[in-house]
This record gives structure tokens, sequence and C-alpha cells, in this order.
């Protein structure tokens, strides 16, 4: 082989490593990235790529012994042979699932890792249940305070795993639950009469920004407080069933009736039902949340209110009438307003009203695909 032969493919040789070392540099950020959030990466073409630099790296080598020992070339060109073939052989070896491959490092399998658990100290136990209470970071990475109530069944089977409501807030920096202490007994109340399944329920610090955060919610639904790192800390931390349609919803009491309305109409695929209860709502914002939802998924609502919360009811209707005359996704959702609940004091009428969200709630996941 003549020397500007012999120059041209060390060029393409080191040109080639170069591609590959590069690639399989891309490939390994790729990999750690998977692991951090979790998720399921294959590492053979990793591999593949660090062994094709090695075989690129030798054949590079003994094309340039060649060049520099010029006269013997009758002599080197066997000796490239016999590299190429080596460096053939150690790619086959590095390509293998159990080689280790070289620099650059390989990393962690990501198969194996597994979340970090959120510690959660208990805080009451409210409703016959236990309340739980823990920080998990925000979508602006500051903590927030996460409340998780597990009913009284969650003992006496170690192996159960419960489906989930989402509770939210309507105060800024603050939880359901401070607001109304008496909601567990609802959501209690609803298991004991045989109306409904055992919920752990999950309760997250609403957003700041605004005295009434869940005003601004309808407008823009990813403010909702629920977010992938909340769901991740819970699964890990609790036996709960995977967020999914057939066993997530979500309820909102009052001024939080807005949030789950909202998140309901945008999410779908996520709540398989929503539940508001004695809420206020903007028709408008809401109706361009559904409108705006993406896939194909049919948000199922229920917006409850007492027959003698006029305001809340006509406000309900307003709501349901927007939807139906809405575009898109909005047009199609499954929206019902319950009047029937009535009682002598407040609180015995909040607590009914609670029973029958939590029912719907019930009814409608067990409907919904898994």
């Amino acid at each position: 082989m003549t020397r500007p032969l012999l120059a041209a493919a060390l060029l393409l040789a080191v040109a080639a490593g170069i591609w590959l070392l590069r690639s399989a540099l891309l490939r390994w950020r790729d990999l750690r990235a998977a692991q951090t959030y979790e998720l399921a990466a294959e590492q053979r073409p990793l591999l593949l790529r660090v062994g094709g630099a090695m075989v690129c790296g030798m054949c590079a080598t003994a094309l340039a012994v060649v060049l520099v020992l010029g006269g013997r070339g009758a002599r080197s060109v066997p000796e490239a042979r016999a590299e190429a073939a080596t460096g053939t052989a150690a790619a086959e070896r590095s390509a293998q699932p159990n080689a280790a491959p070289p620099a650059p490092p390989s990393p962690p399998p990501s198969h194996s890792a597994q979340p970090v658990a959120t510690p959660f100290r208990e805080v009451g136990q409210p409703a016959g249940g236990e309340l739980r209470e823990g920080a998990v970071a925000g979508p602006d990475g500051r903590p927030r305070t996460v409340r998780v109530w597990l009913p009284a069944q969650y003992k006496e089977d170690p192996n159960a795993r419960f489906p989930v409501i989402v509770l939210h807030a309507g105060g800024a920096r603050t939880t359901a639950d401070a607001e109304l202490p008496d909601v567990f007994d609802g959501v209690a109340s609803a298991v004991k009469l045989g109306r409904s399944r055992p919920f752990v329920v999950v309760v997250p610090q609403s957003p700041t920004g605004t005295a009434k955060p869940c005003d601004l919610v309808a407008a823009a639904p990813q403010a909702v407080a629920d977010d992938t790192a909340l769901r991740t800390a819970v699964g890990a931390a609790f036996r709960t069933l995977p967020p999914g349609p057939g066993d997530w919803g979500t309820l909102g009491i009052e001024d939080g009736a807005p949030c789950a309305v909202a998140a309901g109409l945008a999410r779908p695929d996520l709540y398989g039902a929503a539940a508001a209860v004695s809420g206020r709502y903007d028709a408008a914002a809401l109706a361009q949340t559904g409108a705006d939802a993406p896939g194909t998924a049919t948000a199922r609502l229920l917006l409850a209110a007492a027959k003698a919360d006029t305001a809340g009811l006509d406000s309900a209707r307003r709501l349901q009438t927007a939807l139906r005359a809405g575009r898109g996704r909005a047009a199609q959702a499954e929206v019902r307003v319950s009047d029937i609940v009535q009682d002598y004091t407040p609180e015995r009428i909040r607590l009914r009203l609670v029973r029958v969200a939590v029912q719907y709630l019930a009814e409608s996941l067990t409907k919904q695909p898994r």
C-alpha cells in the first residue's frame, strides 16, 4: 500500500475513532440522566461504541507504525492486519453484556437504582387513621409540606395497596386539612357506610403568590401543587397504587374546589375523576383548560353543593354549561351536579358533601382502565 493511501486510511481511522468516542460520551450522559429520573436505559449501544473506538485506535496505531517504518512496507502490512484482527476480537469481547467497558467510565446500572424515600413523621390520628407529614421539593426547588392520611385499613393488611385521592387546599402555602380539620371524617364515613373502598389521601401544600391560588390554577393548571416529584415521593414511602385514571382521583373543597376541577380537566390521563365541593368557578377559564387538555381521555367531574347553597349551585351549573358548549376535550367532559345534601349544621352538611364526593370518586375510578 502506498504512503498516500496509508495516510488516508490513518485519517479515516482517527476520524471514526473520534466520532465513536463522542457518541459513546453522549450515550453515557443519557444513561446518567436516565438514572437520575429512575428510567430504564440500554447499556449495549455504549459498549459497542467504546469497542468500535478501540478498534479504530488500534488500526490507527498500526497504520502510523507502517508510515513511520516506511521502507519496511512489506513487513508492516501483515503486522497491521494482525493488529486489526486483534482489535476486532477485542471489540467482540467488549460488546458482550458482561464485559466492563474502558474509559469513559461506565455509568452505574440504572435498572437497580431505587428512589430515596422521603421521611414522613406521624402528626396525628384523625378519623381513626394516621396522618403523616414530610417535605417534598416543589417545582421551584424549595421544600413544601405534604401530608398523607392513611385509612384505618392500611395497617390491617401489610401487602395491600391503596388508591389515592389528592386533596387540594384553597389558601396560599397551606394544606386542606389545616383549613378543614374534619375533612378526613367524611372520607372515613364513606368507607364505614360501605359506599367507598379505603383511600390514601395526599394533601400537598398549595402554591404561593396569591391569597387564593386556585383562582390562578383555573387558568394555569400547571400550577397545581401535585407534580411528578410529589407522586414519586408518595409512591416510594407508602403502599399506593401507581398514578393513573383507574386508581387516582382529586378532590377540592370550597376555595380548593377550582384546583380539583382544573386538575381533572387538564389531566384526565392521570385522574380518573375529580370532585369539587361548595366551590365557585371561573367557567370561561376552566372551559379553556378543558379544551387545551392533551390526549383522548374523557374528564369526569362532580360539582357538589348543599341544597341551600344557591350561589354555589348556580356557579356549578354555569361551569357545566360552559364545558358542554366548549371546544375539543371540554365538550366531551362528563359533568354531574349534586344538589341533594341538606342538614342542620354547616359541619354536618360538609361531612355529607365530602361523603358524596368520595363515593363518586370510588364509583368512577372502578370504571376506568388500569
